[in-house]
Parts: C-alpha cells; structure tokens; sequence
C-alpha cells in the first residue's frame, strides 16, 4: 500500500492530500530516509512521522481495505515511539495549553488575578 494512502486510512493525517503533503515535505521517513508518497510500505516496515517540535514512531502490523475507526487503528499499526520523544511531546502540549489564544482580547479581572498568584508563587 502507498505510504501516503496508509497514513490517511490509519488516522495519521485528516485527508489524503494532507499525507501526500506531509510525505513531500519530508516529514515522514521511512527505515530512516526520505520517501516519496508513492512508496509502497511492507508488513514490519518502521517510520517515523514529524510533528510540531517531536517525532513519532510506528510499525506496520497490516493493512487495511479504507480507512479505518479511531478503535482498529491497533490493529493496523504499533506505536514503538521512544519515552523522550512522548516526553517532550507532554512540555509542547502543556506549553500550548497555557497560553492565551489570539483574538481573546485582554486578560478579565479574574483572568489577571490568576496570572499574578501564578506568577507569585513560591
């Protein structure tokens, strides 16, 4: 199966194109080197998929006929992905979490008043 297919059927990426995308990019390596999206991807391959600031790492278990539910995709695919990178992958989703989204506007008197014991803390 193309890897850029198996991405997109295995809930990797939203839509196909988007895999194709991220595979052009060289935002998915596999065995380690750059890949087209036409790469056909073998039963026990490994690849590694490049994400904002860390990187994950899978193995082909199987392939699956379309895409798939959120609940098959282990049957399809293991997720061998190092305890660093899922550590780092934790600070980057924190960080994200604890800023403020643009277009909020100013901070609320309560909004304020947390920022300052937060930041007054021992």
């Amino acid at each position: 199966m193309r890897i850029d297919k198996y991405l997109w059927c295995v809930r990797l990426y939203k839509t196909r194109s988007q895999a194709t995308q991220g595979v052009k990019k060289d935002r998915v390596l596999v065995d380690d080197q750059e890949v087209k999206p036409s790469k056909e991807l073998k039963v026990g391959d490994e690849f590694e998929v490049k994400r904002h600031g860390f990187t994950l790492r899978f193995k082909v278990l199987g392939f699956p006929k379309s895409r798939v539910g959120a609940k098959l995709v282990s049957d399809y695919l293991l997720d061998i992905t190092p305890k660093e990178e899922m550590d780092k992958k934790a600070v980057l989703d924190f960080s994200r979490q604890s800023q403020r989204r643009k277009g909020l506007g100013r901070p609320t008197k309560k909004d304020r008043r947390n920022l300052d014991d937060w930041f007054n803390e021992p």
